[in-house]
């Protein structure tokens, strides 16, 4: 066992107490007041920790962001993490089951965040020499789509050499991701022509019945071939059933695989023409995370985090997944970028969500291990 590892292992109630603090206090991403709370106690681990005072990004709407700088160097490595959850405050609660604990955001994503600030603890108490400078982004939106953060995080990552990104490793295998899709939202608000539906239901013109073509003609742009799928999530139209409808919105969700694919996509959607004569279509959105592509930088990244996780004993494989993270930003700007050196469990956003406590440590090993390579 590596000394790592077993210091790590030594220190797993120590982390898991960290995540329960952190997983307590809670932070929906809507609630500022909230999530800057919960960065309050990240900044009291940091000090704590790694003796970091945070340089705090103060924020209007959203939660503040937070960065941290260990070490010294021109050279840096850049952990990506985000403090906001899905979960609104006394939705789920804080607690544990033989070897799972639960609670709002531990998987997705705070475990991730408590398990990088110890595996960079670990190197500091141990004397373990690490080669580059560490910055830590903790983000306050990523839940929302990053709108607040993205800036922040694109110009981090030109000064980085390369990304880690903490997000969950995927359920089960523990499988590091190496791609993954992109990600767009796109509304579609259709006017039509109101009339009384029994007296002068001729003189009216339908926006719910122009919704079902385009609702039909979105879904038909999916291709599984290429891993392009389209998805009208939310559809509502009228406001009373003896009216011709006058308006009707839709809500679609776009995910991709290729920046190319990302760019026809949003031609066809923002291009769209209505069907029936005297309707009209106002579109907005766009794809606003670029696809995660595996490049040949990813892979050797990955295979050098492979050749760490054989010395912990661990088989690491590699994945590619549907769901977008900040990690697609970085890799965009054609920064070497690992995802899913997180926590390992199950659930993301669903009220199951959990972690698994013995991975913490060997989890916080692996991160470890890997920075005093790069």
């Amino acid at each position: 066992m590596s000394g790592l590892l077993h210091y790590l292992k030594e220190n797993q109630d120590h982390i898991l107490a960290d995540v329960e603090r952190v997983v307590k206090a809670e932070s929906p991403t809507q609630d500022k007041q909230a999530v800057d709370r919960c960065g309050e106690v990240f900044q009291s681990l940091f000090a704590e920790h790694l003796g970091l005072t945070a340089e705090v990004i103060p924020m209007d709407t959203t939660g503040n962001h937070l960065r941290f700088t260990y070490g010294d160097g021109d050279s840096q490595i850049l952990i990506l993490g985000h403090m906001d959850t899905v979960w609104d405050i006394g939705r789920l609660s804080y607690r544990v089951e033989g070897n799972k604990a639960y609670g709002p955001g531990i998987l997705d994503m705070k475990s991730g965040i408590i398990q990088a600030i110890w595996a960079v603890k670990a190197c500091k108490d141990l004397g373990v020499a690490l080669q580059k400078k560490v910055v830590f982004l903790c983000t306050s939106d990523e839940e929302t789509g990053s709108d607040s953060s993205r800036a922040y995080i694109e110009a981090e990552a030109r000064k980085s050499d390369v990304v880690l990104v903490v997000e969950p490793a995927v359920a089960n295998s523990g499988a590091l991701k190496t791609s993954r899709k992109g990600v767009g939202h796109f509304t579609m608000s259709i006017k039509g022509k109101a009339s009384h539906a029994g007296n002068h239901h001729e003189e009216g013109i339908s926006a719910v019945e122009e919704m079902a073509h385009q609702i039909l003609f979105l879904q038909g742009l999916t291709d599984y071939s290429k891993g392009t799928t389209i998805n009208v999530g939310i559809a509502s139209g009228g406001n009373r059933t003896n009216v011709v409808a006058e308006s009707a919105l839709l809500d679609i969700d776009v995910r991709i695989n290729r920046l190319s694919e990302a760019e026809r996509i949003s031609d066809l959607i923002t291009q769209a023409t209505p069907f029936l004569e005297g309707t009209t279509l106002q579109i907005t959105g766009n794809v606003n995370r670029p696809p995660m592509e595996r490049t040949a930088q990813t892979e050797k990244l990955f295979h050098l985090a492979t050749e760490c996780g054989n010395e912990l004993e661990m088989n690491l494989t590699e994945a590619h997944v549907g769901g977008g993270s900040d990690g697609n930003f970085t890799a965009a700007l054609g920064v070497p970028t690992l995802d899913g050196l997180g926590a390992m469990g199950d659930g993301p956003h669903a009220e199951y969500e959990h972690i698994l406590i013995d991975q913490l440590p060997v989890r916080a090993a692996l991160l470890a291990s890997l920075m005093t390579r790069l």
